[in-house]
């Protein structure tokens, strides 16, 4: 697959984001620091950061389940893995589409545009999820109390958060449960405030109503936000055994924080595994709980690692394994890209 533009502008931002991350930070000290650390606790935080894929793999069959009932964990799996391990090494998160090929070439019964469909809820959860934990970890108690954004206290902007996020979830759900009316709420909104975007805007509105049709149960909704929930807090959990390993003393709050704060971060273009912008995020955030810039960029490293290596290596077997080409999965893109826009070509 080519790089493309994204690609290259994410290998340039990484490569200056790791410029920051290590400026100023005695590499010295950092080996030092981590070659002193609990490797009870590193092992504990490995787990965790992996159990959070088949987490993820699960919460895909309750999305597709409407349309695709009792699927295998295996199939799921295999995908997760290795659409995980193309995120790692290949640039743009090929991985997701890779992902969709590997479930529809082990399991025909899903189709093309419902896999991709469930992707796109499957991200949207992800945020809700993530923006909700580090909303809470703003508001407990342990946060700091001092802090400020252009003069407003944390607290204040936190629930301002909060209520965007619960509206968002809302949102969602109206979505699912009546999409027609969603949708064309959203196109006479942005037919008044932006009529400039109004179609890129509407298109994405329909593709995640497209995605969220399966979830019109308000039970099998809260399942899929609960198994994202489930996710996130188990990663929260390994971010928190890296900082005890290194014996940072922080709650475990302030993994969700830190946690939210670099998917934050990785939404930008990037190089393929967040290299850079992972760790500037980690020297942005624990800092906010007392921790030194430099014990930060130790436990990114630290970390980043650990949680890269074993789900690279498992996705890169399955890969191989199971004859997984890459120039298929653009064949299979096209073809649907020609499907699709057959479907929609007007008759003359």
């Amino acid at each position: 697959m080519r790089m493309g533009a994204r690609g290259a502008i994410g290998i340039v931002v990484s490569a200056l984001l790791l410029w920051y991350a290590f400026k100023g930070i005695d590499i010295a000290q950092v080996v030092t620091a981590l070659r002193g650390s609990d490797l009870t606790l590193w092992v504990l935080c490995t787990v965790a950061s992996q159990l959070i894929f088949p987490l993820r793999a699960r919460r895909w069959r309750t999305l597709l389940n409407p349309v695709a009932p009792n699927l295998p964990f295996g199939p799921l799996w295999r995908a997760t893995a290795i659409g995980m391990m193309c995120n790692n090494v290949l640039p743009a998160r090929v991985g997701e589409l890779v992902r969709v090929f590997v479930i529809v070439r082990e399991r025909r019964e899903v189709k093309w545009s419902t896999a991709f469909a469930s992707i796109a809820i499957d991200r949207a959860f992800d945020a809700l999820s993530v923006l909700l934990l580090l909303v809470l970890a703003m508001l407990a108690p342990n946060f700091p109390s001092d802090l400020a954004i252009a003069g407003t206290p944390i607290r204040a902007t936190a629930l301002v958060l909060l209520a965007i996020i619960l509206g968002l979830f809302a949102f969602y759900f109206a979505l699912a449960r009546w999409p027609h009316a969603a949708e064309a709420a959203v196109g006479r909104v942005t037919g008044a405030i932006i009529p400039k975007h109004k179609d890129r805007i509407g298109a994405l509105v329909h593709t995640v109503a497209a995605g969220l049709g399966v979830l019109r149960e308000f039970r099998t909704f809260l399942a899929a936000f609960a198994w994202a929930m489930a996710h996130w807090l188990m990663n929260a959990l390994a971010f928190w055994f890296g900082f005890k390993a290194l014996g940072i003393d922080a709650p475990f709050m302030a993994a969700c924080f830190v946690q939210g704060i670099i998917a934050l971060g990785v939404s930008v273009p990037s190089s393929p595994g967040f290299v850079g912008v992972f760790e500037t995020m980690a020297k942005l955030s624990l800092p906010v709980y007392g921790v030194s810039e430099e014990l930060a960029v130790t436990w990114a490293i630290g970390f980043h690692v650990l949680s890269y290596i074993p789900i690279t290596l498992i996705g890169a077997w399955y890969f191989l394994r199971m004859g997984v080409h890459l120039g298929d999965v653009e064949a299979a893109k096209a073809e649907e890209e020609r499907r699709v826009t057959g479907e929609h070509e007007v008759p003359r």
